[in-house]
């Protein structure tokens, strides 16, 4: 008897599909690499939480990293849609994320929040497990001190082979480094979109063999 093959998300680690009620938090340095983390994080919204995603950005954020493409967000199938909403100010954008978070409403809640502090983190973090949703900080400098379950630094890669076309470009890839986590090791792997489904796999992976990631991180102090 032939074992079915592994389902995507068997194959990956659990830090990358296990997006739990909490909050999280994500460092991108450049706009490629923010736009690699917002596809890091709908790809990790489990498949059967049919809430929409909210996004709590402020006019600062949208003008350094461009506003998000509603068809582009839309591919990855979310039941109540993807919800943007643009705050003047960091308070503004942490009020409504926390607000968010607590109603219950959105399966994952975005913020694009530079300078929360640990205690503004810590509210966060209850609001999101109270609303059984997931909350991402989107930051682009790491080391303040934070509530956040997991930290996450993610990087913009080129994209893989087309096995088809060799001038083609192939499914798009990002590094996913998880710098900290409460009970979970520290790693680094590198991911690809599956077109079919909009869920991450190892990019390493070839017909259901290589499922290491790229290497380990030193934990974070």
């Amino acid at each position: 008897m032939i074992a079915p093959s592994p389902t995507p998300d068997a194959l990956v680690p659990p830090p990358l599909t296990d997006l739990r009620a909490g909050l999280e938090e994500a460092c991108a340095t450049t706009p490629r690499d923010m736009a690699a983390t917002l596809a890091f994080a709908l790809a990790r919204v489990p498949a059967g939480d049919r809430r929409g995603v909210g996004l709590a950005l402020t006019r600062a954020w949208l003008s350094e990293h461009g506003r998000p493409y509603g068809p582009g967000l839309a591919r990855f199938g979310r039941a109540e849609g993807v919800l943007l909403i643009v705050c003047r100010t960091q308070a503004e954008a942490l009020w409504t994320m926390e607000q968010a978070l607590k109603s219950g409403g959105l399966s994952l809640v975005l913020g694009g929040i530079e300078g929360a502090d640990l205690t503004q983190t810590r509210r966060l973090d209850f609001a999101a497990r109270d609303g059984a949703s997931a909350g991402l900080l989107l930051r682009t400098r790491t080391g303040d001190l934070s509530a956040a379950r997991r930290r996450w630094r993610i990087a913009a890669a080129a994209s893989g082979g087309d096995p088809y076309d060799v001038r083609a470009p192939g499914p798009m890839r990002l590094m996913a480094e998880l710098t900290r986590s409460r009970g979970e090791r520290p790693g680094v792997w590198m991911l690809e979109m599956e077109d079919e489904t909009h869920r991450l796999r190892l990019a390493d992976r070839l017909a259901g063999h290589g499922h290491g990631p790229v290497g380990r991180t030193a934990r974070a102090a």
